[in-house]
């Protein structure tokens, strides 16, 4: 049953389409879908600019612009993109959207929003959407893909310090604020309440995957004629944003420590700072292929290119992000070999199907990947199994349902 047009709902995050890896796809996704519910939805947000850390052609990072995609009305915000990030440069550029989206959402007042939501990352547009929703009345929800700052200070991104105590408490000030605080997995979910969160306000929003569009292939991907890889050799993918959080120093190191296996072909799709030293480690072997990122129309050969998914992921940012890309994989129907500390969010989802080794231990991710190459049984089974949990607990319409009442039913 359709919902009626009563809802205007404001959205803001500094990443959406046509970005379609990462937060993007899910926040443009979530706007789309609740347009074509009947809600009138508007959302601001940046150029497209990620994972190359360069603004798309096409787009500007000087101006304000307005487009609809989808039904949905869509504010480009300007903000500065430094060509190679780092700790002072990340905090200008997320600083500069900060600015920008907090005069479109004052700009928004007159809109009359009854619902706010704010997308972590990146949390300098949050304090601005908290205020608009009290000055008009309207619910706020806030929902976190990653928690930013744990993962900043953690990996050394930002330095700590006394800045780790007062960027911590401005956090939890911040997100008790909020009526709502929502985020992708059980651990996340966790880690709310160590962070002041009242359970009451807390809430799982896992990412979804489509599982009508991305399925097993039935026969092989046209991907392995157009990069020569036989039809019989072993792929194993990796995928997505190439950063500092995916550990790829361990894909490199895999792919030389297996070079004697011609049957065995790496292939790494995807850009960011992390891709010019992974194929400085690895990009003159004979079987390893390198490509940008993928049209979307081509998702599913694309990732049914995989006999193998690879999801390489540093110990420190654990239960602080949940890879986005892990709901295509598993809906793909291939197993993930993936690196992951016990107990955290990636190890539990893919206790069932697939394989996970801990973080740095690269002779275990490499016996790993040899011993699913070697065994087809075996990875059809776990694809088998990965593919029925995303059926089971990663549709969108079933996800979705679930948020739209959610925000619909609070007074």
């Amino acid at each position: 049953m359709t919902t009626q047009a009563r809802s205007r709902v404001l959205v803001v995050g500094i990443n959406y389409a046509p970005e379609n890896i990462g937060t993007g796809k899910y926040t443009s996704e979530m706007c789309s879908w609740l347009a074509g519910r009947g809600h009138a939805v508007r959302m601001i947000t940046a150029p497209p600019y990620y994972p190359a850390w360069q603004i798309w052609h096409g787009h500007s990072g000087v101006w304000f612009r307005r487009q609809e995609i989808d039904g949905v009305e869509v504010i480009r915000c300007p903000l500065w993109v430094p060509a190679k990030p780092s700790g002072l440069k990340r905090l200008l550029h997320l600083g500069s959207f900060g600015v920008s989206s907090a005069l479109a959402l004052v700009a928004s007042l007159g809109w009359r929003p009854t619902h706010v939501v704010a997308i972590a990352p990146t949390l300098v547009s949050a304090p601005a959407a908290w205020l608009v929703s009290r000055l008009v009345g309207a619910r706020c929800q806030i929902h976190i893909q990653d928690f930013e700052l744990d993962a900043a200070l953690d990996m050394g991104i930002v330095q700590a310090g006394r800045f780790r105590l007062i960027a911590g408490a401005c956090e939890r000030w911040l997100l008790r604020r909020f009526d709502r605080v929502s985020t992708i997995s059980p651990k996340m979910v966790e880690r709310l309440g160590t962070k002041g969160v009242d359970v009451s306000k807390q809430m799982l929003l896992p990412n979804w995957a489509d599982i009508d569009s991305i399925k097993p292939l039935d026969q092989p991907s046209p991907y392995r004629r157009e990069l020569d890889i036989p039809d019989d050799a072993v792929v194993a993918l990796y995928s997505g944003n190439m950063g500092l959080k995916q550990g790829l120093e361990l894909l490199g190191e895999a792919a030389l420590r297996l070079r004697d296996r011609p049957d065995i072909y790496f292939v790494f799709g995807g850009q960011g700072p992390g891709r010019d030293g992974l194929e400085a480690q690895c990009g003159h072997l004979p079987n390893v292929r390198f490509l940008g990122l993928q049209p979307k129309e081509r998702l599913n050969e694309w990732l049914g290119l995989a006999d193998i998914h690879l999801l390489p992921q540093r110990a420190d940012v654990a239960d602080l992000v949940m890879p986005s890309k892990l709901t295509g994989m598993l809906a793909s129907g291939r197993p993930t070999l993936a690196t992951a500390l016990p107990d955290t969010g990636v190890a539990l989802a893919l206790n069932s199907c697939g394989r996970v080794v801990h973080p740095g231990d690269t002779a275990g991710f490499v016996d790993a990947l040899r011993s699913l190459a070697d065994d087809a049984g075996e990875r059809c089974a776990l694809g088998q199994i990965a593919r029925q949990q995303a059926i089971a607990t990663l549709a969108r319409d079933d996800i979705m349902q679930r948020f739209e009442h959610s925000f619909t039913s609070v007074n």
